[in-house]
């Protein structure tokens, strides 16, 4: 079906019909002028991400399930790096004219899962046509308590650098996919061969939102001084967390969480796998710093089996330092590197 069958309202009442209301601090949603939020005690936390065709995504090989899920994930994820709780999206499309009303279905039957998960009501948006490819921004709307809110600018000298999960899995992911879109694109007649890196099509196509990690915190009364999700690289995400906090940091390079599949991938790539998880970013995995004095606190959320949470999925990858010391990396051989932001900018092609 052509969009212009519907008609602009038709259409909004098509996808947004399915979202219920979940939050009482949700108290009109789609279908005025504006909606209407009550964060009466709380704390609001506004972001926004901006996901253009071409640049972002590349609709060969990203179905537009998967999309409409990482939109809405990728903007959740900054909530919770706040130590905060996704509640309200906006969300604003420019649409192709390549587009059915099908297409978009589709796409907002993959942010309707992520809300489900996370349990964010959609409260309004706006779409219109575009030129130049779909246009996808997503507003997130979260709550915070006042004394909990975690910013990148609270980390101390001595404080112990965390990581969750694995990194550089999603970059690999987006090499293969890459790859294979080369080599189907090159009229050879071979199909795409993806057969045992399913792991990291998942982590480029799908990625989580730890609110997991967040939850399994709160139950140890654990929170973090300094806090980001990692979008752009460890070594980015370092960087800004020191420059913020004015300190230094020292990480350890045989300590950076990464998957089997990961370091077979960069082998395979000629890459070494260090860097992929250092500067390959999409990872969306929580970085975060804790005072040392409460290592053994932290214990119970690494070394026990948590609901939600497994044992290796925290690890501790170094510590802070003095800011006249400089971020740098101890190397698996002993020596010492600076730490340098390498990470994807959407600017530079």
């Amino acid at each position: 079906m052509q969009i212009k069958e519907l008609g602009e309202f038709g259409l909004i009442d098509r996808l947004t019909k399915e979202f219920p209301i979940v939050n009482k601090s949700t108290e009109l949603a789609v279908g005025d002028d504006c909606a209407i939020l009550d964060y009466t005690g709380k704390k609001t936390l506004v972001t926004k991400d901006l996901l253009l065709e071409g640049v972002h995504f590349d609709l060969t090989y990203c179905p537009l399930l998967h999309l409409g899920y990482k939109s809405a994930i990728v903007n959740f994820s900054d909530v919770y790096a706040m130590n905060g709780k996704p509640k309200q999206m906006v969300v604003g499309l420019g649409v192709s004219s390549k587009l059915c009303v099908e297409d978009l279905d589709e796409l907002y039957a993959g942010m309707k899962i992520a809300c489900e998960e996370h349990g964010v009501d959609l409260i309004g948006g706006d779409t219109t046509a575009s030129l130049t490819g779909l246009t996808i921004s997503i507003t997130c709307i979260g709550e915070g308590e006042e004394g909990k809110i975690v910013k990148r600018s609270g980390a101390k000298d001595t404080d112990l650098i965390c990581v969750t999960g694995d990194l550089g899995a999603a970059y690999m992911g987006l090499l293969l996919l890459e790859r294979e879109k080369e080599v189907f694109n090159s009229g050879k007649g071979s199909d795409p061969d993806f057969a045992g890196k399913e792991y990291l099509i998942e982590r480029q196509l799908k990625p989580r939102a730890r609110k997991d990690i967040i939850e399994s915190l709160e139950r140890i009364n654990v929170v973090p001084t300094s806090m980001m999700d990692i979008s752009d690289g460890l070594s980015s995400e370092l960087l800004h967390i020191c420059k913020a906090s004015h300190v230094g940091c020292r990480i350890y390079e045989d300590r950076i969480p990464i998957d089997y599949l990961t370091a077979q991938m960069a082998e395979e790539m000629n890459m070494n796998m260090t860097m992929a998880a250092m500067n390959g970013g999409e990872d969306y995995e929580l970085l975060f710093t804790i005072p040392l004095s409460m290592h053994d606190t932290f214990k119970a959320l690494t070394e026990v089996t948590l609901p939600g949470v497994r044992r290796a999925d925290i690890k501790i990858i170094g510590h802070m330092t003095a800011e006249n010391l400089g971020a740098r990396m101890i190397t698996r051989g002993g020596g010492e590197i600076d730490i340098q932001a390498q990470g994807w900018n959407s600017l530079q092609k």
